[in-house]
C-alpha cells in the first residue's frame, strides 16, 4: 500500500466529537441511525485511496477513518458568489461529471443538509472557530502556522494553498484565492477512484477518505517547458500539456518559441519569420506556427488552469531560421540554407548592427503584449560564435529591452557575466554544482530557476534501452529525477535565492503527443513534488508507491507512460466498467494507451 508522507500520522488525532454524544443522551432515532451507519461501514469495502497517498505530498495530513464521503448522484458543489471561485468549481464539476454520469450543479444556494462540495475563496476562520470546523484542525493550524501568523488566515495558506476537510456529509476547500482551490480541487481528483479519470459513466463507488490536509507549495515557480521549435506541435497538444502540469499542481509553461529549425509565434512586423522561418523542423517535416489568435488561445487555456505561460525567443544564438527569412539581420548579410538537423552554436544575430535591436524590440513587443504573465524568456544559451564581450553587451542590451515591455527577464544561465538587471532570472540547466559565476550574479541581485540537465531535462533517456530520447546529460530514470533538493544544489547559493523548479522537454526527438507523453511520465510528478512538497516529505520508498497507484489513472485518461521497472506498478492497468454496454476493444485499447 502506498505511505503517507513523512509529517503525517497513519491515524491522526483524536476525532472531535461534532455533535456533542459524549456529553448528551442521545435520542433513541440517533441511535438507531449511528447503528445502521456502522453496520452499513461493516458491509462497506475501505476507501480505495488513502488521504496521504497523493503527489505532490501534501505538507500536512490528518485522516480520520470515520469520516470518509460518498458522492452520490445528489451531490451539488456549492460556491461563494466570487466569479474567480465559481470558474473553479464549474471546472471541478468538469472533470467529475463524465465519469459519475452525475448532474453536479453548481450553486450558491444548496442547503446545508444535502451532500455538497462546498469551495470558498474567503480566508480561512481563526483558531477559535477553527475547532468547531476539523478533526484535529486546531492542532495542524498551530504546527503549519509562522510566527506571528494568526492561524489559519491568508499568512498560512498564501496565494498557493489550500485547506481539504472530508466528512461523511461535506467536503470543503477552503483557500485565499481561486488559485489555491483549484489546487485544492487536483487533490480531490486524486482522492477519488481512478476511475474518476474516464471519459464516459462508469460503475464506481465514488468515496473519498476522510480527515484534513493543509498545502501549500514550497516554491512559488513550478513549471515544465515545451520544445516547439524543434518539432511544431499543434495547439490541441499544447492545451493536453497544460492539462497534465494542472494535475501536479505545476504553475508555469515555458514555450520554446524560436531556434534554427523553426519560428512558431507570428509576428506582424517581422512576417516572414513565420511564413519562411515557421515552414521547417528537425527531419525535414512540414513545421508550422501559431497565429495570435493561437497563442492567445493557449494563454487562455493556461490561465484558467493557474498556469503562466513564460513565452522564450532564443537570442542571440539559436536563430538560423530567422536568418533565413530575414538575411540582413545575419553577420554577413547573407541568408544560411534552412537547418533540419540538431547541432547547435553555429547561428546568431548580429549583434554590431542596430537593425538586430529594432528586430528584437518589434519581436519582444508583440509577444510581451499577447502574455499577461510577467515573464519574457531570452535564452542566451550556446552563442558560441559570438565574442564575450560582444555578448555581454547584447545580453544588457536585450534585458533593457525586456524592461521596455514592462516584463522581468529570464534567461539560461548563460547570461549570468552579463551586468544585472532588475529582477532578472537564471534558469540553471548546468551538469555541475560548482558554479561560481552563477553564484557571482546570484549575490548580484539574481534569483534561479533550478533545471538541471542530469536531473531535469525529460529528453533524457529513462536507460540504454529508451527508444527515444538523447544521453549526453546521462540517463535520467525517476529516482534521479527525484533525488536532488532544488535549494541546496548550487554551491554558495542560498535557498531564499532559488525562485523554483522547471523540467525542459527538448523536442530534437520527439515528435508525437504520445512521445511527449511517453517522456514526461512519470518523471513530471517526480520534478513537480520537489516544487510543491516540504523537504521533510521527501522520500524515495514513500513517493514510488504513491505514484504506482497513478498508473491506472494514467491508463484510464488515455495518457501514455513509461512503466519504470523502479515504481511497482499495478500488475494490470485498471479498466474502468462502463455503466452500460462494455467496452468494445477498440475503446479498450485507447483507454489502455501505454508506451
Amino acid at each position: 500500500m502506498p505511505t503517507t508522507p513523512a509529517t503525517s500520522s497513519e491515524t491522526g488525532p483524536e476525532p472531535l466529537d461534532p455533535v456533542g454524544l459524549a456529553t448528551r443522551q442521545p435520542a433513541t432515532a440517533e441511535l438507531a441511525q449511528a447503528a445502521a451507519q456502522a453496520a452499513a461501514d461493516l458491509l462497506t469495502p475501505p476507501t480505495p485511496v488513502r488521504l496521504g497517498d497523493v503527489v505532490p505530498a501534501p505538507e500536512l495530513v490528518a485522516p480520520d477513518a470515520t469520516a470518509d464521503f460518498t458522492l452520490g448522484a445528489d451531490a451539488v458543489i456549492r460556491v461563494d458568489a466570487d466569479p474567480a471561485a465559481r470558474d473553479v468549481a464549474e471546472q471541478l464539476a468538469e472533470l467529475l461529471r463524465p465519469a459519475t454520469g452525475y448532474p453536479l450543479p453548481v450553486t450558491d444556494t444548496a442547503p446545508d443538509d444535502l451532500l455538497t462540495l462546498t469551495l470558498s475563496a474567503a480566508a480561512q476562520p481563526e483558531s477559535g472557530s477553527w475547532k468547531e470546523t476539523a478533526p484535529g484542525g486546531a492542532e495542524i493550524c498551530q504546527d503549519l502556522a509562522p510566527a506571528g501568523a494568526s492561524a489559519g488566515g491568508a499568512e498560512v495558506l498564501g496565494d498557493e494553498g489550500y485547506r481539504l476537510d472530508v466528512t461523511a456529509s461535506h467536503i470543503r476547500i477552503t483557500a485565499v484565492t481561486a488559485a489555491g482551490l483549484f489546487h485544492g480541487v487536483q487533490t480531490l481528483r486524486q482522492l477519488l477512484p481512478a476511475a474518476v479519470e474516464s471519459a464516459t459513466p462508469v460503475a464506481e463507488r465514488w468515496v473519498v477518505p476522510g480527515g484534513t490536509i493543509i498545502d501549500r507549495p514550497r516554491f512559488a515557480y513550478r513549471g515544465a517547458m515545451l520544445d516547439v521549435a524543434r518539432h511544431f506541435f499543434p495547439v490541441e497538444d499544447v492545451l493536453r500539456v497544460i492539462d497534465h502540469l494542472a494535475r501536479y499542481k505545476l504553475n508555469h509553461l515555458h514555450l520554446h518559441l524560436t531556434d534554427d529549425q523553426g519560428w512558431r509565434i507570428a509576428v506582424d512586423a517581422w512576417p516572414k519569420l513565420t511564413e519562411v522561418g515557421g515552414t521547417t523542423e528537425v527531419g525535414g517535416g512540414p513545421g508550422g506556427w501559431y497565429t495570435k489568435d493561437d497563442y492567445l488561445r493557449i494563454v487562455r487555456y493556461a490561465a484558467r488552469r493557474h498556469i503562466t505561460l513564460v513565452p522564450e525567443i532564443d537570442l542571440p544564438g539559436h536563430t538560423n531560421a530567422a536568418l533565413v527569412a530575414y538575411p540582413e539581420l545575419a553577420p554577413g548579410k547573407i541568408a544560411p540554407p534552412p537547418y533540419t538537423d540538431t547541432e547547435v552554436g553555429f547561428s546568431y544575430v548580429d549583434p554590431a548592427d542596430e537593425r538586430t535591436y529594432d528586430f528584437i524590440a518589434d519581436v519582444l513587443g508583440e509577444v510581451a503584449a499577447l502574455t499577461p504573465g510577467p515573464w519574457l524568456h531570452v535564452g542566451g544559451d550556446e552563442a558560441f560564435k559570438v565574442p564575450a564581450d560582444a555578448y555581454r553587451a547584447f545580453i544588457e542590451r536585450a534585458q533593457q529591452l525586456v524592461a521596455a515591455t514592462g516584463k522581468t527577464v529570464i534567461g539560461w544561465h548563460q547570461l549570468a557575466p552579463a551586468g544585472h538587471a532588475d529582477g532578472r532570472v537564471l534558469q540553471w540547466w548546468g551538469t555541475n554544482g560548482d558554479d561560481p559565476v552563477t553564484a557571482e550574479a546570484v549575490r548580484r541581485g539574481a534569483r534561479l530557476i533550478l533545471s538541471p540537465a542530469k536531473h531535469a531535462y525529460l529528453d533524457m533517456k529513462y536507460g540504454p534501452d529508451t527508444p527515444i530520447g538523447h544521453d549526453w546529460a546521462g540517463l535520467i530514470d525517476v529516482r534521479t529525477a527525484y533525488d536532488w533538493d532544488p535549494a541546496a544544489h548550487v554551491a554558495e547559493v542560498p535557498a531564499e535565492a532559488v525562485l523554483g523548479v522547471e523540467a525542459p522537454l527538448w523536442t530534437e526527438s520527439v515528435t508525437s503527443l504520445a512521445e511527449i507523453e511517453f517522456m514526461l511520465f512519470p518523471r513530471l510528478p517526480a520534478v513537480a513534488e520537489l516544487g510543491w512538497s516540504p523537504r521533510a516529505t521527501h522520500d524515495w520508498e514513500g513517493f514510488r508507491e504513491r505514484l504506482a497507484e497513478h498508473g491506472p489513472r494514467w491508463a484510464t485518461a488515455g495518457i501514455a507512460y513509461h512503466r519504470s521497472p523502479e515504481v511497482p506498478w499495478p500488475t494490470e492497468p485498471a479498466i474502468p466498467t462502463p455503466r452500460s454496454a462494455p467496452a468494445d476493444s477498440a475503446d479498450r485499447e485507447a483507454n489502455a494507451r501505454q508506451v
